[in-house]
């Protein structure tokens, strides 16, 4: 039976796919508070000023490619059982192969009912007001914004409860309750963290990459 590896992707898994990550130092995310894009509370005050930056992420998402790395988790498959359990909202993963992704966050390409969250559709146009489901409710992105839960969550505690390997790559880990996850592999589960500039170093089966994304997964392949 082929090893389990749960990798948990962030924002840094795409950066250099040219992908910008989830929010600079001041809070912004490209250019907006967050809380005015990222809020269902923000969606009520002006749901255009929402869909149309989500319209502009997805326009730059369809304009860009799979980095190297995403490609090497892909291959990945080859010789191990790979689950990706992933903070991003790109399709990148899925672009380069891999096949067995859980989206925590949400997923740009996808749109969902205000009326029915589990009524959900593929998008890759612009969502505007006006653009209902079947029922007549208003489409929104199919994005878990800040205050909302996390409905993959407990799926993925349980994928990680299975790992045989944890790979960590591009995330700070400091996002709840996606940061929790780390705690539901079993105890000693060997994990690689792959940061450019980790806040932590080698321990025990805890193993720092300090590289990026696709210079971590070039080192990472040769020890497994």
């Amino acid at each position: 039976m082929k090893k389990h590896i749960v990798v948990l992707t962030g924002a840094g898994m795409s950066a250099e796919s040219g992908l910008k990550t989830f929010r600079d130092a001041n809070g912004l995310w490209e250019g907006h508070d967050v809380m005015e894009v990222a809020t269902p509370e923000g969606f009520r005050r002006n749901p255009e000023l929402v869909l149309e930056f989500y319209n502009q992420r997805r326009k730059q998402l369809l304009d860009v490619e799979p980095n190297a790395a995403h490609f090497d988790l892909a291959q990945l498959e080859t010789d191990f059982n790979v689950t990706i359990i992933t903070q991003n909202v790109d399709d990148l993963h899925e672009r380069a192969g891999s096949s067995n992704v859980i989206h925590l966050h949400g997923e740009l390409l996808k749109v969902r009912s205000t009326g029915n969250e589990i009524d959900i559709q593929s998008w890759s146009n612009d969502l505007v007001l006006g653009d209902v489901c079947p029922k007549g409710y208003q489409l929104r992105p199919h994005i878990v914004w800040f205050g909302e839960a996390v409905p993959m969550i407990e799926e993925a505690m349980a994928i990680c409860a299975t790992a045989d390997t944890l790979v960590i790559i591009g995330t700070s880990m400091q996002v709840y309750p996606a940061a929790s996850l780390i705690h539901y592999v079993p105890e000693n589960t060997v994990t690689y963290f792959i940061d450019p500039n980790p806040a932590m170093e080698s321990q025990g089966h805890f193993k720092v990459i300090p590289e990026t994304a696709t210079q971590g997964l070039k080192i990472l392949k040769t020890l497994l």
